[in-house]
């Protein structure tokens, strides 16, 4: 594995693991429910959101209207999306084939 993430350590590597055990969208939600807040997954579907649209190219006010996100959290994931390790876009391009 070549990339390192900041807090990388077994605790998280079983974390992820546990997450590619998952194998319908059903099971997503039963585990997550669990895991997170209401809070704070529909910040990750929110996150996910700004990141499609950033990959459509859509501005910043678009996206601020389409989703009632603020200019500076869009642009906190248009940071991550740009220069970030790549996974927004790895998992844009797998969801779009």
């Amino acid at each position: 594995m070549d990339y390192r993430f900041k807090i990388q350590n077994k605790e998280m590597d079983k974390l992820f693991e546990a997450v590619l055990k998952l194998e319908t969208v059903e099971e997503c939600y039963r585990f997550f429910d669990d895991l997170c807040t209401i809070n704070e997954l529909e910040a990750f579907g929110q996150r996910l959101t700004v990141a499609k649209m950033l990959n459509l190219k859509c501005t910043y006010q678009e996206i601020e209207k389409a989703t009632g996100i603020s200019a500076a959290t869009i642009s906190k994931i248009s940071k991550s999306y740009a220069y970030g390790p790549g996974g927004y876009k790895m998992v844009i391009d797998r969801l779009d084939k």
